[in-house]
């Protein structure tokens, strides 16, 4: 269970490797030293170094198997992850950019897009309300993105794989009310991490230490959904109105 102030004593990091989960459960360590984290991502050296560092700052780390794109193997990574008791809060953190111009016109890359970016959140997402639904609390949060409230031509397969990931954590929040369990559903903009090192950088862009402030907070005052900036929801608003003339001109 959360503690008194909403700190969970379990951490699940799907996608473990990301610059943003490092950095929500380091954020949950420093108010929860008695965080235990389950650390789900690929066996590799990059998932070896992200559990060291973090049990060299006195976090308790178990690792565990995950592969996005093989769904064979999404159940045994959920029940190892449960295997050591209750998990109080799931953070679905994977995901890929792509090459936006390729992914349109290289089928495998667009595959690669659906599975990672749609698919497999859908399939592990299902898995997690059950098992959260059976222990009777918990809490899961996904990082979606802004690319997907107003798909653009420049990067629009991603943009919609985020876009229909959204709508199913968000329809998902709505399923489970009442249950015990919660969806938070984080929209960032443009974040200055690993994955986005080799793009030029954005207006209001953020740093996965902002990110995870921000989930530490809406977890903790149950919201469903939150933008990273909040400024982002005013811009968004704006930028949904916009006719498909005018928008396809702007600048981005």
């Amino acid at each position: 269970m959360m503690d008194a102030t909403a700190n969970p004593r379990t951490l699940l990091l799907l996608g473990g490797t990301s610059d943003i989960a490092l950095a929500i459960a380091r954020a949950y360590a420093a108010e929860s030293p008695a965080l235990d984290v389950v650390l789900a991502a690929r066996p590799t050296a990059r998932r070896a170094a992200a559990a060291a560092a973090l049990r060299a700052e006195g976090v308790g780390v178990r690792e565990v198997d995950f592969d996005a794109r093989a769904a064979g193997t999404h159940a045994a990574t959920i029940e190892q992850a449960f295997a050591g008791g209750d998990v109080d809060l799931a953070v679905v953190a994977f995901g890929v950019l792509g090459d936006a111009e390729a992914a349109w016109q290289d089928p495998e890359q667009a595959l690669e897009l659906a599975e990672v970016n749609y698919t497999a959140p859908v399939h592990l997402g299902v898995m997690l309300a059950n098992r959260m639904q059976a222990q009777g609390h918990g809490r899961i949060v996904l990082l979606s993105s802004v690319a997907g409230e107003r798909i653009r031509r420049s990067n629009f397969v991603y943009g919609s794989t985020k876009a229909g990931v959204d709508g199913f954590y968000r329809g998902l929040s709505e399923a489970l009310r009442g249950s015990g369990v919660g969806v938070l559903v984080v929209r960032p903009g443009f974040v200055k991490s690993k994955m986005t090192a080799d793009l030029q950088s954005a207006p209001l862009a953020v740093t996965p230490e902002q990110v995870a402030a921000e989930v530490v907070e809406g977890v903790r005052t149950q919201r469903t959904v939150i933008w990273v900036p909040k400024l982002f929801q005013l811009v968004m608003l704006v930028l949904r109105h916009i006719p498909q003339a005018i928008f396809r001109k702007l600048p981005f």
